[in-house]
């Protein structure tokens, strides 16, 4: 791939980002980079621990400001947080400065991959498993306007990451 762009990864919270950008990386022989893990490593606390001292609007100012941070980077697959896209215009700078790829999936698929995980993901914190797939069907549908801007939209719930590393060099 010429021009050692940035590969953002997005999709829902559990559609496999973080999983299938190390692939993509290893793939290609670029580095990766989790944002979410960068934002612990910026501010010193958990994800969850910032969502709960303070609040989701400080989260998602830092989380849009360590994405442009990030805007230099040659080489680099970044996977964002699910709501990454939706803020700040978050989406408009990723297409701006790199290759998109959204994870696509159903909120059934997502609903069987996330049940019983609410004690690490904030926004499911209070949302018990039965009323999951609700939750992550109107959360998807209002998320679906950014993501739909991806450049390249695949099916998540199986990827083949060496089909999509040759749909990124066609983008490239």
């Amino acid at each position: 791939m010429s021009g050692g762009r940035i590969i953002y990864i997005i999709g829902f919270m559990g559609s496999g980002k973080s999983t299938m950008g190390r692939r993509l990386a290893s793939l290609m022989g670029w580095q990766f980079l989790d944002l979410d893990d960068r934002i612990e490593e910026i501010t010193g606390k958990t994800i969850a621990r910032i969502f709960s001292e303070d609040g989701e609007e400080e989260f998602r100012k830092t989380e849009s400001e360590t994405l442009k941070s990030l805007a230099t980077a040659t080489n680099t697959i970044i996977s964002t947080g699910g709501g990454t896209p939706c803020h700040s215009g978050n989406m408009d700078h990723m297409l701006e400065t790199g290759i998109t790829v959204y994870l696509k999936m159903t909120p059934g698929q997502l609903a069987s991959r996330l049940v019983g995980s609410s004690g690490e993901r904030p926004l499911l914190k209070n949302i018990p498993d039965e009323e999951l797939l609700s939750f992550i069907g109107k959360k998807l549908s209002d998320r679906e306007q950014w993501y739909s801007r991806a450049g390249i939209i695949v099916d998540g719930l199986n990827p083949d990451p060496g089909l999509l590393v040759s749909m990124i060099e066609a983008e490239s």
